[in-house]
């Protein structure tokens, strides 16, 4: 399968997210190939493949760029982004991710945790391989750790009212930002960008995984679950609080209480209005305000990078611009 079609406009960059695909096919060989083919198929259920993709846009800023090594490195931060959400699914009892099946609702509770577990061999095995120095592996545990930290943060806020926007902040930081951030900065300093650069390359990518993860926890309030391909508004019947949700408790407390006190027993009327009531506590307007903040400090810092790749410099831009506006 082809990389999505948002990438059509920019043939270049869609033929490396293609060779990108199919290292990560050549890569993964199982005994059961049932498996092995379920786990392929996540891999080409319509993922934007938004991290690899700014990996190997940000590597063009270097001076000694490898594209081999370029293309295994985006390979290994999709092999690790898509470990984390075959665990995401685990944890979520999640049942469809991309309008595809999960690994657990296919096989097994026990299937998917192995499976996301030799993901994450992979891609170590790919680090491994084309690397020329331990930097960048390093880097990828570091980061592992704040994704893992990220998503405990968020587990241990269940059900908590009282979670304020920093500590959803905190989260989202280690759960999603952070791969955003690595892709950014490995992308730029592993072909000799240096590393005043690449830390630039970082702090745009870490405020676009924040933008990005804003936005897409306001579609749970603005779309249905045949358009954004998961259960709308599951996450708050278990118990997970984003950005809409937590502004609107702030600012009106009492309205929530009677129902977000039912917790697990919560049902799917329940749900609705919750949502009914975010919608009239402009709890969807005030998200969104945050994420074009984000948005626009990285649109700005995107402007302050070398002007020797302004063709790259402007495709990064575009790309940045349309995650909020949801446009890809």
């Amino acid at each position: 399968m082809e990389p999505h079609a948002m990438w059509t406009s920019y043939p270049s960059l869609k033929k490396d997210l293609q060779k990108t695909l199919n290292l990560i096919s050549d890569s993964i060989s199982l005994p059961n190939k049932e498996v092995e083919e379920a786990i392929l198929a996540i891999f080409h259920s319509g993922g934007k493949l938004l991290r690899p993709a700014y990996l190997l846009l940000f590597a063009e800023f270097g001076t000694k760029i490898d594209k081999k090594k370029t293309i295994a490195l985006a390979a290994a931060i999709e092999t690790l982004h898509t470990a984390t959400l075959i665990h995401d699914d685990i944890v979520d009892v999640a049942d469809t991710r991309r309008g595809t099946a999960t690994l657990n609702s296919t096989f097994s509770t026990d299937v998917a945790v192995y499976s996301g577990d030799y993901l994450f061999i992979i891609c170590f095995k790919l680090l491994i391989q084309y690397q020329s120095s331990l930097k960048s592996i390093e880097l990828n545990t570091t980061s592992m750790e704040k994704v893992l930290l990220g998503e405990l943060g968020q587990m241990s806020e269940r059900y908590n009212m009282n979670v304020t926007i920093d500590d959803y902040l905190a989260n989202i930081t280690g759960k999603t930002a952070e791969l955003f951030a690595l892709s950014c900065f490995v992308g730029c300093y592993e072909n000799g960008g240096g590393k005043k650069l690449a830390n630039k390359c970082r702090e745009i990518g870490k405020d676009i995984g924040l933008a990005f993860q804003i936005v897409d926890d306001i579609l749970d309030y603005s779309q249905n679950e045949e358009t954004l391909g998961k259960p709308v508004l599951e996450d708050v019947r278990q118990g997970v609080y984003s950005l809409p949700l937590i502004c609107s408790i702030a600012e009106h407390p009492l309205l929530f209480e009677p129902i977000l006190s039912k917790k697990e027993n919560m049902t799917q009327e329940d749900a609705k209005q919750i949502h009914e009531l975010v919608i009239e506590c402009h709890g969807v307007e005030k998200a969104y305000d945050l994420a074009s903040h984000y948005t626009n400090r990285a649109l700005d810092t995107i402007q302050s990078l070398p002007n020797n790749q302004q063709q790259t410099k402007e495709t990064i831009y575009d790309i940045t611009k349309s995650i909020l506006q949801r446009t890809f």
